[in-house]
């Protein structure tokens, strides 16, 4: 059992994801000193967005779902707030053979007017407060545990410090060789999170697709059936994007991005869209193209589900993310708050 943390405890939060800002926020708001790291330059992980001169383009995750009552009341807030909509509501499955209407009944979001608005949102809010604070563009090369608690070292050997307690929601992988000198026990919890990649492409085109037959021109996501492509995923129609011209996602299926995983994003890209062109029916040109690139997620999603949500160390150290459970959207902000209540002493 966790000794609970006060509001003279610091602690450092290293990822700025959807799980080290939903830790982040539980901590900060509870008086509790946070300061969160991040190697990009902006927070939101695999939720990020890419910004080219035309469109802005999701590039992970394109939309979640609700299961889990706690996540149900966020999402509730962050729609009044207005940073998540509901999206997509026209989905297919897309083959060379046919495309078909495909209808869950599961409601989905997205983040308006890109996915990282979410994340924004919740860096902002997290940072507003006096309490707590945000460095981006610094990747986190090892931990020291001091007399007086733990210090952060980056890549140019800056030191951050000292903190009572260490958060780590970066990628197990990522996690392992942080904590490997320190805990035996979670450097082997993660190196038994095995990881999977991602290939996800886009194109930009300079006219929208011409219509296809029986399938409705305001089409917004289609999961294809491709040994190399997933999903596509219409930008231009998530809410607040209406504006900006024909932009898919193109996301890859994860055995065949493993397959490729060394592979240059000029190559990535071209298959991307050949395997798009491939699934379209034969009487659909695409338009003239105005870019196309692709970008490789090394740690996309866990290769399985796991049941732990979180794990902890007895010496300050602990570890939260999607990989804790089973990859959804859900799952890492589930991961992050639930450790944030943990440390506060919160029975979860």
């Amino acid at each position: 059992m966790l000794a609970p943390l006060s509001t003279d405890h610091s602690v450092a939060v290293i990822g700025a994801g959807l799980a080290g800002l939903a830790c982040g926020q539980v901590l900060a708001s509870h008086g509790i000193n946070v300061m969160l790291f991040d190697k990009a330059r902006g927070p939101g992980g695999r939720m990020s967005s890419k910004r080219r001169p035309s469109a802005t383009l999701d590039l992970a995750a394109q939309a979640f779902s609700v299961r889990d009552a706690d996540f149900q009341r966020a999402v509730d807030e962050w729609i009044a707030i207005g940073c998540i909509a509901p999206w997509p509501s026209r989905t297919y499955q897309a083959s060379s053979s046919g495309w078909q209407a495909l209808n869950d009944s599961l409601q989905r979001y997205t983040g308006a007017p890109r996915m990282s608005a979410l994340t924004r949102h919740l860096a902002d809010s997290l940072t507003a407060l006096p309490n707590a604070a945000l460095t981006t563009s610094t990747p986190i090369a090892a931990l020291k545990q001091m007399p007086n608690g733990w210090l952060l070292v980056d890549a140019d050997n800056t030191v951050y410090g000292p903190f009572d307690q260490v958060v780590i929601s970066a990628p197990p992988p990522q996690a392992q060789a942080l904590v490997a000198p320190w805990d035996a026990k979670l450097a082997a919890a993660c190196e038994e999170r095995k990881q999977r990649a991602c290939w996800a492409g886009w194109a930009i085109f300079d006219e929208p697709l011409p219509p296809m037959p029986s399938v409705d021109p305001e089409w917004q996501m289609a999961r294809a059936d491709h040994p190399a492509l997933r999903l596509i995923s219409r930008n231009q129609t998530k809410p607040g994007r209406e504006s900006q011209p024909e932009s898919l996602s193109l996301l890859a299926q994860l055995d065949w991005s493993e397959t490729q995983l060394e592979q240059s994003t000029e190559v990535i890209a071209e298959q991307l869209l050949t395997a798009l062109k491939s699934v379209l029916p034969r009487s659909v040109l695409l338009p003239p193209l105005t870019e196309i690139g692709a970008h490789r997620w090394r740690y996309a999603q866990p290769a399985a589900p796991h049941n732990d949500t979180y794990l902890y160390g007895s010496s300050g150290l602990a570890l939260c993310g999607d990989s804790f459970r089973d990859g959804r959207v859900e799952d890492a902000w589930l991961s992050g708050h639930r450790l944030g209540q943990a440390l506060i002493g919160r029975s979860v």
